[in-house]
This record gives C-alpha cells, structure tokens and sequence, in this order.
C-alpha cells in the first residue's frame, strides 16, 4: 500500500498529519522494535483517518499495525480511537477452526477423557422404545398377558394362534431385549458400513498380510465369532502369536499363524550307513617306511647306541 492511499473522500487534514500519535499508540500495544515504517492511511469517514505501520513480528509476515485518530467537529486537537493488529493482503493466516469433533482421530483418547456422541450422530439411530405397543387385542399385548401368569399356563392342544396370549419369550420386548436393541440407540445401517470399511482397512483381504497368507480366517481355529450384524463377515482373533490378536479381522483376512497352516515337521532321521560289498580296499598291516616324518635312512649316532 503506496503512503498516498485515500478513499473516494478526502481524509482530514489534522488526522492525517497525526502520525506521530497514530504511531505511538501502536508503540504502546505492541513490544519495542516491532513498529515499522508508515505503509500509508485511509479515510474512514469524516474526520476519521487509520495510519498503517508495517509489523516486525517474525510470525506476523504481511501483518500491519492499524492506528485509527479522530477529530471532533471544529476541534483542533486529534485524539486516538483505538489500535489494533490486522491482516494484510500477503498475510500469513492461521487455517480455518474446525470442531474439536472433527478435529479428533481414532487413539485421541486418553484415560478420563469423555467423549459425548452428538444426538444427530449418522452412525447411530434410535433403539426399541416400546412406543410401537400391539393393539389391545392381540396375542402379544400387555392386557392379554394380564389374563394368566406364564407358569400357570397348561399345555393345550391346538396351534399357537388359538392360545389366549403368547408367552413372555415371544413377545416384542422379550425379542427386543435378547437381540440387544432395548438400548437408547443402536447402530444404524451407515454405522454399520463405516465400521466394516474401518475394519477392512485394517486387517481385510487386501492387506499385504492376507495376501500372503496360506489360508483365510473363516477356516482358521483361532477365530472367534461374533454375534450380530456383523458376524457375518467379521470375527476376532485369539492367536497370541498373530498380528491381529484381540483384534476385530474380516472373515477374509488370513496370516501365517492359520491353526492349519503348517504341521510341524518331524526331526529329519540320520541316513543308514551304505557299505560298498563290491570294492575291496586294502588295509597294509605295517606302515611303508616313507610314510612317516622321520627318516627311513639309518643314523651313525643312534646306530651305536643300539636304537633303530
């Protein structure tokens, strides 16, 4: 920005003289030093003029110092509005804020930490409430089931349909309750397909560990089911020499600890000894007289003292 920088109207006159104020004032809120040169003014209105200082602050490359002096009507003395430290065209910005829920990745959490689930959350959808109650009527209402007690009721002939009320077992909630949806909220089906692309990623039949295991997890000992939705596809792990031990892993998923991967191998037996019948090697009963390190040639000394 050019020293000459004006609006459409002509700043004060006294106001824009005021630089010594303006800069002053922006001396007094910033640390020494961090004050620059003066980058140029704008009119803000009448009799209201903002000097700008360039910024020395290393983190604040682009920053400037914005001083804003004003004058009353026929007054002659400037007095400061306020100081403030703005952005520039070139500015170094701080990214965008996002939410603390969107900022948070998997392992985040630490012990104590909690963790509130948002009431719209995608993942979940409401449990069973009891709000959908059996009209009065039927063979599974409250007011049929207030006729008998179940451990009173006697065995009759007939088909189920004929009986004055259902048992406690076959009722909504009793169904409900054994399926694991009386809670508040459950997992809905986007729930259910992000959880199985998560777990997929992680230990799925495309991991570089699946692809060079001999066999899947569905044939393997080690598995261990789970129930629901999602135990059609995915189970966990209970081989404490596996990578994925105690974790959640496809049904396709395989490494080399596969219960029938490999038997061990039986210790390798010694070869038996071959004997050779058809060659005869000869086997002299006394060595030849060259074959030792000593000389077969007789010694004058040792020849008279009786040594061979």
């Amino acid at each position: 920005m050019s020293a000459a920088t004006t609006r459409s109207r002509t700043p004060d006159r006294l106001c824009a003289e005021a630089i010594d104020l303006a800069r002053t004032a922006a001396e007094e809120v910033a640390y020494p030093g961090i004050v620059g040169e003066h980058l140029g003014m704008v009119s803000e209105g009448d009799r209201v003029v903002t000097h700008y200082f360039e910024c020395k602050e290393p983190g604040y490359r682009g920053w400037r110092w914005a001083s804003t002096v004003a004058r009353a009507s026929r007054a002659k003395v400037v007095t400061l509005d306020e100081t403030v430290l703005l952005p520039g065209t070139d500015a170094l910005l701080a990214p965008e804020w996002v939410p603390w829920s969107e900022r948070l990745r998997p392992g985040d959490m630490g012990p104590g930490d909690l963790l509130p689930t948002d009431a719209e959350d995608l993942r979940l959808e409401p449990g069973f409430s009891g709000e959908d109650e059996p009209a009065p009527n039927s063979a599974i209402s409250d007011d049929m089931a207030e006729l008998v007690e179940a451990e009173d009721i006697e065995v009759s002939a007939g088909t189920p349909a004929n009986l004055p009320m259902a048992p406690r077992r076959g009722s909504i909630a009793a169904v409900a309750e054994e399926l694991g949806l009386r809670r508040a909220r459950v997992l809905s089906r986007y729930g259910l397909h992000v959880a199985a692309d998560r777990w997929e990623e992680a230990y799925g039949p495309k991991t570089a560990m699946a692809q060079a295991a001999p066999a899947t997890c569905v044939s393997c000992g080690f598995l261990n089911r789970i129930g629901g939705t999602l135990g059609q596809a995915f189970g966990v792990c209970a081989n404490e020499f596996s990578p994925a031990d105690g974790h959640v892993v496809s049904l396709a998923y395989g490494c080399g600890g596969h219960s029938e991967a490999a038997v061990m191998p039986a210790p390798p037996r010694p070869p038996q000894p071959v004997i050779d019948e058809t060659r005869v090697d000869p086997f002299p009963l006394r060595p030849s007289p060259d074959s030792g390190s000593v000389s077969a040639a007789p010694d004058e000394a040792t020849a008279e003292l009786g040594h061979s």
